[in-house]
């Protein structure tokens, strides 16, 4: 009961504690709107990109691999919720190796009493990139529509456990990237190249050759941020087994990630300046 307890008050401190920020943050934008709303529709536009191009593929082809173009958008709009979340919150675990580990504002971070790791993600956060989210809901919308779709009751809470693992997905993978900081005490190569990956789950698994496949469902899992989940909010329920595994990787991955962390943390030894 205590341990309980314990547990209910930490968790409202550190939800005061990131409502806090955030409302500093938002006041911070305002005080600079015309860059928030540049930054607003910077995201919108990068999304219209990639709307155009799946739109001029399809103005050729009817379907590929047996998909049709809106069953790819609504694939590519799930893509979106999750991504939009690690886009306004965990986006800028890239700055650890370079700006918090070489230039030393780890040190800052090490003597407050809160954990390291909330720390670094209420810094960097940028929750003007959450309208990708809204945007994936938008042409999830949309596409479901026009593919007719009939939601059930159901779909709600699946979805909403779908997308926080998609989530948890991105926190691991880009936590355990940037821990790596820890070792090589500054910038690391893979984080452009793995982000680059990342954006694979937002097409259908079966355009990939087997090794592809495999690389993004078991090594780098991101084709459960965006295709197997997809599949099952649209009832194609021939990945069903895939889809409801996201949440599982989504929590074995953030644990993996977040205990990586730990130990680099616990590595980390300053600037020494």
């Amino acid at each position: 009961m205590k341990a309980s307890s314990s547990f209910r008050k930490k968790a409202v401190r550190y939800f005061m504690i990131f409502s806090h920020y955030l409302a500093q943050y938002m006041k911070t934008q305002m005080a600079y709107r015309a860059d928030f709303m540049a930054n607003v529709f910077s995201e919108l536009f990068q999304q219209s990109i990639n709307l155009i191009f799946i739109a001029v593929v399809f103005a050729k082809v009817p379907q590929i691999q047996g998909w049709s173009r809106d069953e790819i958008i609504f694939i590519y709009g799930f893509f979106l919720v999750p991504f939009g979340i690690y886009g306004g919150f965990l986006n800028h675990l890239f700055d650890v190796p370079e700006k918090y580990v070489l230039q030393g504002e780890f040190d800052r971070i090490l003597i407050r009493p809160m954990n390291t790791w909330f720390q670094v993600v209420i810094e960097t956060m940028k929750p003007e990139l959450l309208m990708g989210s809204l945007t994936g809901f938008a042409l999830m919308y949309y596409a479901g529509t026009s593919l007719g779709i009939s939601p059930e009751w159901w779909d709600i809470p699946i979805a909403v456990g779908l997308v926080v693992g998609a989530a948890l997905i991105y926190a691991g993978v880009y936590t355990f990237l940037a821990s790596l900081g820890f070792w090589t005490e500054g910038n690391i190569g893979l984080m452009p190249m793995v982000y680059n990956l990342s954006h694979y789950g937002r097409y259908p698994m079966t355009i990939y050759r087997g090794l592809t496949r495999f690389l993004l469902t078991w090594v780098l899992p991101f084709a459960f941020v965006g295709f197997y989940p997809a599949t099952l909010i649209m009832h194609r329920y021939e990945y069903l087994n895939y889809a409801l595994l996201t949440p599982f990787i989504g929590i074995i991955t953030f644990v993996i990630g977040y205990r990586v962390w730990t130990i680099g943390v616990k590595r980390y030894r300053g600037t020494g300046s």
